[in-house]
């Protein structure tokens, strides 16, 4: 006899009644009476369940005991219309056999609602959850939307380097890489490491950003982009910080801060509209659970994703967006952290732009040069810099970029300013040597990204293993 070949339980559910066919995945519930057992079996293909019909006068008894919550299981039978509602067919099972037994006793996932903050405690098992389940199917259709948007554009896909000499923030917060023996460091004449002893021969850690090298291939190529982890040694424990997490880095040759406005927007657009088209189930099912707003499948989540596609972005100077923290300061609302020109806005005042006075994201451009980063272009004024951050509801900042700095003299004086070591980025300075052009270029936080799509309030539930101070699990 022919051996049938595994179905999805996504495709399932897309067959017409009749035929046998070979289910394989793993037990949600198990219900039923002294005659019948409703099985759910989920394969991890989609958020719906299938379910297994099984008659208990014609099953053994043993082997139906260890049908429980977590166990493995394949299941052959018929496919026919089901008599229930939720589901156009379901299973009747001719054949079960049970690939690995689950002792409900120590399974940490119950029927019962658990909270995010438990699973973070097992978030190896949580992928098994359907919370977890349809994230992680968003964070690969998010992945796989980026690769083919730049691909069509014609982008080149760089790798950067995780391992880096370089500082690219000048923010210091990095992880240090090194084969030094920690219980017996070498030191130089000085008393401190001696770095020559290392690997490298020099001091390393893990990058901070891929961009520095990305304008390398920039300015060769035109335009790249880079897609891969990126770590902070920022010792901040609050729900929007990681210390690893994934970064989109484009970097185009000519561009200046117009069209990397222009192009952010479209990309932030597209990959939304990727979302809603390819991700629809997943993203309901997060909507009805988490954040129906009130309006039911238009409300809360969806809506907002919606809204996101369907309006252009407010592109406010950071100077405007001052002001009108400040006169919001004035009637009435209250902030947690001051408001003045010169500050690095905080995520309630981002929000605030968003949320309650424009109720559309928000392109923040503009910024005072001291808060940020040496690359950035200056302004004719020598106060302000051409950056650029979009601004989201409920998230704050989702993407940072700017102008980059093209002339050498400019870049040197401020590298010198937030005495940054010229040693280590004289290769980056040969940009500006030999061929300097305009070009501009953004970071886009993946896992700020997917906690807009998913409707997410903490990073941590939004990456398969997240790594936060004191937490390494896995």
């Amino acid at each position: 006899m022919k051996e049938i070949q595994r179905s999805k339980v996504k495709d399932l559910l897309q067959m017409q009644a009749g035929g046998e066919v070979v289910a394989k995945g793993w037990v949600r519930t198990k219900r039923g009476n002294k005659e019948i057992a409703f099985i759910a079996l989920n394969d991890g293909s989609t958020i719906n369940n299938i379910q297994i019909v099984v008659d208990k006068t014609r099953t053994d008894e043993a082997l139906l005991a260890q049908v429980t919550t977590g166990a493995c299981l394949r299941v052959q039978g018929r496919l026919v219309e089901s008599v229930g509602s939720g589901q156009a067919v379901e299973i009747q099972a001719d054949e079960i056999e049970v690939y690995g037994p689950c002792d409900p006793m120590r399974f940490p996932l119950q029927k019962k609602d658990t909270s995010f903050e438990y699973l973070r405690t097992v978030a190896h098992m949580r992928p098994r959850t359907n919370t977890f389940g349809a994230i992680l199917r968003l964070r690969s259709q998010m992945a796989f939307a980026i690769h083919s948007y730049f691909h069509s554009k014609g982008f080149v896909y760089l790798n950067t380097p995780l391992i880096t000499a370089s500082d690219a923030e000048g923010a210091g917060q990095m992880f240090q890489v090194t084969t030094l023996d920690l219980n017996n460091v070498p030191k130089n004449k000085k008393g401190q490491p001696d770095f020559s002893k290392d690997f490298f021969g020099k001091q390393t850690s893990l990058t901070v950003s891929g961009q520095l090298e990305g304008e390398l291939g920039a300015t060769a190529l035109g335009e790249i982009y880079t897609f891969g982890p990126t770590f902070r040694a920022e010792n901040s424990n609050t729900p929007r910080h990681l210390a690893e997490f994934w970064m989109i880095e484009p970097e185009m040759a000519f561009y200046d801060i117009k069209d990397n406005m222009d192009l952010a927007e479209d990309f932030i657009k597209h990959l939304v509209r990727y979302a809603l088209e390819n991700c629809y189930d997943d993203i309901k099912f997060l909507n009805d659970r988490y954040d129906n707003g009130t309006g039911g499948e238009d409300g809360g989540l969806i809506e907002r994703l919606k809204s996101v596609i369907s309006t252009d972005f407010v592109r406010l100077e950071y100077t405007e967006g001052i002001r009108i923290l400040e006169e919001a300061v004035k009637n009435g609302v209250q902030f947690e952290y001051p408001v003045y020109w010169g500050v690095d806005l905080q995520s309630e005042h981002e929000r605030y732009l968003v949320e309650k006075h424009f109720k559309r994201p928000v392109i923040l451009t503009g910024y005072p040069k001291d808060i940020k980063a040496f690359y950035m272009k200056q302004d004719e004024n020598g106060k302000t810099v051409r950056a650029m951050d979009i601004l989201f509801p409920k998230i704050g900042e989702i993407i940072g970029g700017s102008e980059r700095e093209a002339d050498l003299q400019k870049l040197e004086t401020r590298i010198d300013e937030l005495k940054m070591s010229r040693r280590t980025l004289e290769w980056y300075l040969d940009t500006r040597r030999f061929g300097s052009c305009p070009h501009s270029g953004f970071g886009l936080g993946f896992e700020r990204l997917l906690l807009f799509v998913t409707g997410m309030t903490n990073i941590r539930d939004v990456i398969p293993f997240p790594r936060t101070p004191k937490n390494c699990e896995f």
